[in-house]
């Protein structure tokens, strides 16, 4: 972009010295700061020097990257500090009760300018210098800013020609601001933090639910301890394809997302082709590519976070964080045990857009444990925790043990699907709360001990049928009673009969229950499931039982109907007898109705050493390892 060489001359009469342009700042003024990296920091720096002839000024701002010199409390008189988000660099003020934490939807804050409600006096932005029409960019800080440049009284630009000239809706024209302020200063960075090794594995689990062709957003916050989850799961979608981005801010971790090919946009319904975000805070590598780069739409808050247009977009995906949870799923994000630590920031109008979205899938991320051992899964949320996500609108909830997927579901088996996610160390002591609370069942007491989630690592697997479905194997969850349920009732009396060897078709609950908690040793189950957005669908189920005795194990197996024939069960043998070798069994044993020829065909062309006997109608199989 060319900018007007000539600007200082022919804008002459609106350029003042910061100091100067400072002057203006009055005792009760209303101030708002840009964002980000976009921080105007010659003119934050002229404002705290002035501040022994100003009391009272209520600063305005969403979130800052730089010192903050202003929060120091020499200045508490002077300053007095509002924020929508709250950052490293405020926090320690706002826990401390010197400031102020307006919680607020992101997509909200720029009405709250527009109305009147929260009017400003002053506004202290960064812009690039303007073009040869008067035009200036907002640069790599739209989001809010603009809305609070068009609506301050007073508004004082800090013009920086190292400021990145953005695409998009992000520009100003020169005479709609007031005082011009040349600066011509590095931007403020920030780099991007090592994954921590649980942020690492909740990414894997996160990109799993990611389907190429999706549009991401990846959210704001950060947990204690493991940093920006959802940042890390950048680098696990690498191996994504056609890939969209619309999101509150870009980072470095997302620039290499795009460098790796995986973005293109291409399959987009809304902005296809752009990468559409608001603010960006990365490198200088970051911002001298988004400088001038037509991949690029920088748009205001009320356009990114409007959860109406991000609804419009097929296959939407918000990733998010929270500090903790509890058992009927509230999410409490911008706080950690009562005490505020950072903000709602876009999560809610995120996870109302991709909950809208077709195919859309909303999910919220959390390490299972604080860094001192506690579970962030709890049966009750903390004293003064805040619920930024309700029960009723949570949809996925990622930990590095597992994903939940809640919406729709009731009390009880949202509250089994978040204990089976919870640290291993904690997951009786929640499904004792759960029984107290009355959230679950009492019968659950019954399976006290028994509540265990195998290694997925162990046991997942693939299978392609001849039509392109694809078919996923993983072990069978303590969250699957109501999926094995409704399998076991689907299925017709032929299919029961071969199973169980009886025509009832009456299962109770503690015979399900015995179906699902399994040790994973002894007793092991996997599950083949078709991925849905609304949770998996279980289409078959294929398990053993060893007699330790013997160190051999009984083997069945039972597939939907529609799905029989296609070879699933000689795949779930096969997956079977690997899971139970590599566990140092010696072979299996089995029970087979003479009429179930498909079975019988099943052990007798498995390559091992089978031997078989018949009696009274039923073939006694033993396969040797």
């Amino acid at each position: 972009m060319e900018y007007d060489s000539n600007w200082k001359e022919t804008y002459k009469d609106m350029i003042k010295t910061p100091k100067r342009a400072l002057s203006q700042l009055q005792s009760g003024h209303r101030v708002f700061l840009g964002t980000g990296c976009g921080e105007p920091t010659v003119l934050i720096e002229a404002m705290t020097k002035i501040a022994g002839n100003l009391a009272d000024v209520e600063i305005v701002e969403l979130l800052t990257k730089g010192n903050a010199p202003y929060v120091d409390k020499k200045f508490a008189s002077c300053f007095k500090v509002n924020s929508f988000f709250i950052g490293h660099n405020i926090r320690e003020l706002i826990q401390e009760g010197r400031g102020d934490y307006t919680p607020v939807l992101m997509s909200d804050i720029p009405r709250l300018f527009n109305s009147g409600q929260l009017p400003l006096d002053v506004a202290l932005i960064q812009v690039t210098p303007p073009d040869s029409r008067g035009k200036m960019s907002l640069g790599i800080s739209v989001d809010i800013v603009k809305a609070a440049a068009e609506n301050a009284s007073l508004v004082i630009a800090q013009v920086n020609p190292q400021m990145p000239w953005t695409r998009g809706d992000s520009l100003v024209d020169i005479y709609d601001l007031d005082i011009l302020v040349p600066a011509d200063v590095p931007l403020l960075e920030r780099k991007s933090e090592p994954v921590h090794v649980v942020s690492a594995k909740i990414a894997e689990l996160v990109a799993g639910l990611v389907p190429s062709g999706s549009t991401l957003e990846f959210g704001l916050g950060r947990v204690p301890g493991v940093g920006r989850i959802p940042q890390a799961v950048t680098a696990a979608l690498k191996g994504k394809h056609d890939l969209g981005i619309h999101t509150e801010m870009i980072t470095d971790d997302i620039f290499d997302l795009i460098k790796s090919g995986a973005v293109s946009g291409n399959r987009k319904t809304v902005d296809r082709g752009k990468i559409v975000v608001s603010f960006c805070m990365g490198t200088k590598e970051l911002y001298d590519f988004v400088d001038d780069n037509p991949l690029f739409s920088f748009r205001p808050t009320e356009y990114v976070n409007d959860s109406n247009i991000i609804g419009k977009q097929s296959r939407m995906v918000s990733i998010n964080m929270a500090l903790e949870i509890d058992l009927t799923g509230q999410v409490c994000s911008d706080s950690e045990d009562g005490v505020f630590y950072s903000g709602v920031g876009g999560q809610v109008d995120f996870n109302r857009g991709a909950a809208r979205s077709d195919g859309g899938r909303a999910i919220v991320t959390m390490p299972s444990t604080t860094g001192d051992g506690r579970s962030r899964i709890r049966s009750r949320l903390s004293h003064g925790a805040g619920v930024v996500v309700s029960r009723a609108t949570v949809h996925y909830v990622v930990t590095e043990y597992g994903v939940a997927y809640l919406h729709g579901k009731s009390v009880q088996d949202r509250t089994l699907a978040l204990i089976s996610i919870a640290h291993p160390d904690h997951r009786e002591q929640l499904l004792k709360e759960a029984i107290e609370a009355r959230y679950i069942r009492q019968d659950f007491s019954q399976v006290e001990g028994k509540f265990v989630v195998a290694p997925q690592e162990m046991m997942k697997s693939t299978y392609l049928l001849d039509n392109g479905t694809e078919i996923l194997f993983r072990p069978i969850h303590p969250t699957d009673e109501p999926l094995i349920r409704d399998l076991l009732y689907d299925l017709s009396q032929q299919t029961l009969y071969y199973r169980f060897m009886s025509h009832t078709h009456n299962f109770g609950s503690k015979q399900i229950q015995n179906f699902v908690y399994v040790d994973h040793r002894k007793d092991v189950a996997i599950v083949g499931t078709l991925p849905e957005a609304h949770g998996d669908d279980i289409v078959a189920v294929g398990r053993y039982y060893l007699d330790e005795t013997s160190n051999r194990a009984e083997v069945a197996f039972v597939i939907r109907d529609e799905l029989q024939r296609k070879g699933l069960g000689t795949f779930m043998f096969k997956h079977l007898i690997n899971i139970a070798k590599a566990s140092g069994i010696a072979g299996f044993t089995a029970e087979v109705l003479r009429e179930n020829k498909g079975m019988q065909a099943i052990f007798n062309s498995s390559g091992y050493k089978v031997q078989s006997v018949v009696e009274e109608g039923v073939y006694s199989f033993r396969i040797e390892f």
